[in-house]
């Protein structure tokens, strides 16, 4: 397409949106004075300016947040239909958690066998799990205090049967005997994340171990080829990522009301404002003592934070957070600061959510730290 016929098409979408939000406005300001015939009319003609800016762009990101538009005015407009897109939801994260299993073992092993020396790689662990649990600690304590001071959620009321019930807590030495495996099958099934990387770490110093060069050769190529049959079957259904999102947005709005988008922006500006002050008081001076490329970083982990947003799940953004953390060449400390943030998002997901649809779950004073010990080590 010539350069007169590109701008001729983005003139005309931009005129469509304004046209629609100049609809929505007066109906906001002045209700009933726009029909609800053309209200329709005129926000399905401003989504087809959004289609058509996501076309220009040919962007994950912005198909990722083209999509919650769309599937917001879905949820709107056909109510009846859009509850039954959860299962288009549930279909995306089921096909991405068949990725992070075999994904997380085919890193670890090559990354720790790959080395051969141990005492490197134990120097470099105990440092980056420090390091981790330091920063984690941080993100989590600045998480804590955003979402007590905002109060995101309160007075929303919740269907009788849907308000989450609170577990037993988990002994020290309940915990410490979950995060390792009694078998690997069962962990694997029942998604256990770090009783995996347990069994992960193992599994590597056990192949650097082997004295045989050749059967040892054959193992890690072998997981060599699993990380990157990995990481091309996330780029597959990273493709399905806007329509799983958007069906999320659809049935939720469908499900629950336009109005619970006000409690989800308001959960969503605390989520920003702790982002933010995590990036100043913590992020920035670790990057700048590192010479880390903030820049290069931010982008590359703007497709997996859209992700995690959309889907409000965290194991859905890992297998791209992991592949555009190996597109910028970062060291292990970025990758802990990358899973440092990324405990923010999942305590969001797992604290936040349920504190919005029941505002009583709001932890107090020394609640904070019999919490924290226990969401650091997810």
């Amino acid at each position: 397409m010539s350069l007169h016929k590109s701008s001729g098409v983005l003139i005309l979408l931009a005129v469509l949106a304004t046209q629609a939000a100049i609809l929505i406005a007066i109906n906001l300001l002045f209700p009933g004075t726009v029909g609800d015939p053309m209200m329709l009319t005129s926000r399905w003609l401003g989504l087809v300016a959004v289609v058509g800016y996501c076309l220009k762009r040919a962007s994950l990101t912005t198909w990722i947040f083209g999509s919650m538009l769309i599937g917001t005015a879905i949820g709107t407009d056909f109510p009846e239909v859009a509850t039954n897109l959860k299962v288009v939801s549930q279909l995306f994260l089921k096909l991405i958690k068949t990725v992070i299993d075999p994904l997380i073992f085919g890193t670890l092993v090559v990354g720790i066998a790959g080395h051969s020396n141990l005492k490197q790689v134990g120097r470099m662990g105990w440092k980056s799990l420090l390091y981790f649990e330091i920063v984690t600690t941080l993100a989590l304590l600045i998480c804590l205090l955003a979402i007590n001071i905002s109060q995101a959620g309160a007075g929303i009321e919740l269907p009788v049967g849907e308000v989450p019930l609170q577990g037993t807590a988990r002994t020290w030495q309940e915990v410490i005997l979950h995060i390792f495996p009694e078998n690997i099958a069962k962990s694997v099934g029942e998604g256990e994340i770090l009783q995996i990387v347990i069994f992960s770490i193992l599994f590597g110093i056990g192949l650097v171990l082997v004295k045989d060069g050749k059967k040892k050769q054959v193992m890690l190529y072998f997981t060599e080829s699993l990380s990157e049959v990995m990481f091309n079957f996330t780029r597959i259904i990273m493709y399905f990522a806007p329509f799983g999102v958007g069906a999320a947005i659809a049935y939720t709005v469908g499900e629950m009301g336009l109005g619970i988008l006000v409690n989800l922006f308001h959960l969503l500006a605390t989520l920003h404002v702790a982002l933010l002050a995590f990036l100043v008081l913590v992020l920035m001076p670790i990057a700048l003592l590192l010479k880390i490329p903030v820049i290069k970083f931010l982008k590359a982990i703007s497709e997996p934070v859209s992700i995690d947003f959309g889907t409000t799940s965290s194991e859905a953004a890992l297998p791209k957070a992991m592949e555009a953390l190996d597109m910028v060449r970062t060291s292990v400390n970025v990758i802990g600061t990358c899973l440092a943030t990324s405990v923010i998002a999942k305590w969001e997901g797992e604290f936040g959510l349920p504190i919005v649809e029941n505002p009583d779950l709001i932890l107090q004073g020394a609640e904070f730290t019999t919490e924290m010990p226990h969401a650091t080590k997810n």
